[in-house]
């Protein structure tokens, strides 16, 4: 038979043992300590500063123009200088048909046309760029008409809505790393390299149309004395054969005179498609279908203009 003893300490009915001290009731612990007023502010004063000066930065360096030995100055006199790049050094020929086709051409001409086209995509481009940089305005606005049939209602009659809505937007973004800066000045390079890209068709198309002019003159002045040069020939051949009639001279200087008449007169198509595709030339550089063009002072006429020295 089994024996129960007791415990020496029992706990009184109802208690149980508990590890946490005792703590009044409705109380509550808060484990954070007072914060001063002002400390908040200071922190967003802090922040604002700090995304100042991020907006104070931009991706990459700044442009820095390369270094490039020039001379400290022209090899020209500024007289002689300002003759060589003056705009209008075409009227120094003093030709006014001269004159006359480089205003056509820079007129009418396509590939000028396309340049000074796309001068005015870059400004656009380049205004779009920019535009980003400053607030964006808006508004948007809609109306709305809508009918209720009677069925549809409590006293059985039709009825007609009309709701109006109109909103205002505005926005800004903030260019905290300059890549709205740098799309600018992107922008900005390419509009000034189209603006001479423009010039360089400009002095191009004035020099193909002052050249191809003084190329045509020359060929034609290669021509007239091709054709009189034939009419000696056709003459000399014309005294060589009454000469052999005669029995005064061989065959032998009949033969020679038609060659030397054939070499002169082979000469003239050859000229001829020559200054045909000169005409082109000039046409195409006008802007022009190919066409026969105008002629003004011969090559012997034309003024030299004189180079400056240096």
């Amino acid at each position: 038979m089994r024996r129960v003893v007791p415990h020496p300490d029992p706990l009184p009915k109802g208690e149980g043992i508990s590890t946490h001290s005792p703590r009044p009731l409705g109380k509550k612990i808060s484990t954070h300590s007072p914060r001063p007023l002002g400390e908040g502010l200071g922190v967003r004063a802090a922040a604002l500063l700090a995304a100042l000066a991020l907006a104070g930065c931009a991706v990459g360096p700044d442009y820095q123009r390369p270094g490039v030995p020039v001379p400290t100055q022209w090899r020209l006199a500024d007289g002689g200088m300002t003759t060589v790049a003056n705009p209008g050094w075409w009227r120094q020929f003093q030709d006014p048909v001269l004159d006359e086709l480089v205003e056509i051409a820079l007129r009418e001409n396509k590939d000028l046309k396309i340049a000074s086209a796309r001068i005015e995509e870059y400004l656009g481009r380049y205004a779009i760029t920019r535009a980003d940089q400053f607030p964006q305005l808006g508004a948007d606005a809609s109306a709305d008409r809508t009918r209720a049939p009677g069925s549809s209602t409590l006293s059985g009659n039709s009825t007609i809505s009309n709701s109006f809505q109109a909103a205002g937007l505005l926005g800004f973004e903030l260019d905290l790393f300059g890549r709205l800066r740098r799309a600018t000045e992107a922008a900005q390079a390419e509009l000034l390299a189209t603006e001479e890209a423009r010039r360089t068709v400009i002095l191009a198309l004035v020099t193909g149309v002052a050249s191809n002019y003084v190329q045509l003159r020359s060929l034609d002045q290669q021509l007239d004395i091709s054709r009189r040069t034939l009419e000696t020939r056709a003459e000399s051949l014309r005294i060589a054969r009454l000469r052999f009639q005669a029995g005064l001279t061989s065959e032998l200087d009949v033969r020679q005179a038609e060659a030397e008449y054939q070499a002169a007169a082979v000469q003239i198509p050859q000229l001829e498609i020559a200054i045909a595709q000169r005409e082109d030339a000039i046409s195409l550089l006008l802007g022009r279908n190919p066409d026969a063009i105008a002629r003004g002072r011969t090559l012997d006429r034309l003024a030299q203009p004189i180079p400056p020295a240096g």
